[in-house]
């Protein structure tokens, strides 16, 4: 899927997932759902315990409980691919995580397949679909 349609919904677009990633890494829950649509839906199908969370209050609900396991994240996202259809986009995007759990260091890498809808003049998420790529845990600092 290649990066298509208008550049300022594409940079928007963009931007919205730096929001994203910026606000995991400050643990900001306010900033983090600001980017979810209403209606969203987030699925993690690589934690069945998470699974899929429908709706923004529950979804921001799920990922104060969550983020508990993740002290001190360090969240980075990039996009691979987007592409812009008047007021949807698809977009590909990779995740870095690292983090300090009990003595072992995390350092996490995944895939978002997203489904980004603008709503009053702002892009935000609609659907976000996360599988793990690569992940490497080992003793705090190696």
């Amino acid at each position: 899927m290649p990066f298509t349609g208008p550049f300022e919904d594409r940079l928007a677009i963009r931007e919205l997932l730096e929001t994203y990633a910026d606000a995991v890494t400050r643990r900001d829950a306010q900033d983090w759902g600001a980017t979810w649509a209403q209606d969203a839906e987030w699925s993690l199908p690589d934690y069945p315990e998470l699974g899929t969370t429908k709706g923004r209050e529950a979804i921001v609900a799920m990922w104060i409980e969550a983020m508990k396991a993740y002290p001190g994240i360090m969240f980075e996202a990039w996009p691979g691919s987007i592409a812009v259809e008047g007021d949807r986009a698809t977009m590909r995007s990779y995740t870095s995580e690292v983090y300090d759990h009990d003595g072992v260091t995390m350092r996490d890498r995944g895939v978002y397949e997203d489904t980004c809808v603008k709503v009053e003049g702002r892009w935000l998420f609609q659907s976000r679909s996360f599988r793990n790529i690569h992940r490497q845990h080992a003793p705090r600092g190696v």
